[in-house]
């Protein structure tokens, strides 16, 4: 199955393909279970009655963030954001939503005791670490400012709650991916 080459889309009207290479009993199952409709409908509230493309990435976070009743939110960030970090915490505290950080360096460990192939001596992004300090907190939700290519896979997979992105660390850019993309689409010989 391939999305991108498809002329049809008939799955935008409710109309499946048939190309899928799952069982779709067991995803609805999967949709139908209570933690999943918590989740479907929080989103919902987000973008139904045309309230799509109306709000900043921050606000739908606050507002999601309520309608999920999350006790505690915890910001993973690359130190070099660290102002900016500050100010999303201070957002959400003015909404009455609390939150903490954990830079990418906490527990200063240096880049050859955590990559085994680094001869390097300085700091290292630990997102592990900062995984591991978030668990011990009890943060119910993760927003991930920052954080290298590869540290965010290896911190959403180690952090036990709930994960979203608020900012993609793209320096060229000035943390504006979609603009990446284009100038590299831009390129392409056609």
């Amino acid at each position: 199955m391939n999305c991108l080459a498809c002329q049809t889309k008939s799955c935008r009207s409710t109309v499946s393909c048939g190309a899928e290479s799952f069982d779709m009993d067991t995803q609805l199952g999967l949709y139908h279970h209570q933690d999943t409709q918590k989740i479907i409908q929080a989103a919902a509230h987000l973008v139904d009655g045309d309230r799509a493309g109306t709000l900043s990435r921050i606000r739908e976070i606050i507002e999601f963030a309520k309608e999920m009743r999350y006790r505690k939110i915890g910001l993973a960030y690359c130190f070099g954001m660290e102002h900016l970090a500050q100010q999303v915490r201070d957002i959400l505290g003015s909404e009455g939503l609390p939150a903490t950080g954990v830079s990418c360096t906490v527990g200063g460990l240096g880049q050859n005791a955590i990559n085994q192939e680094s001869t390097l001596a300085g700091v290292s992004c630990s997102p592990l670490n900062q995984a591991a300090q978030l668990n011990a907190q009890g943060v119910d939700l993760a927003i991930v400012m920052g954080l290298c290519m590869g540290h965010d896979i290896l911190f959403n997979r180690h952090f036990e709650g709930d994960v979203t992105t608020l900012v993609v660390k793209d320096r060229p850019f000035g943390h504006e991916p979609v603009k990446g993309i284009e100038a590299l689409h831009a390129s392409i010989p056609r």
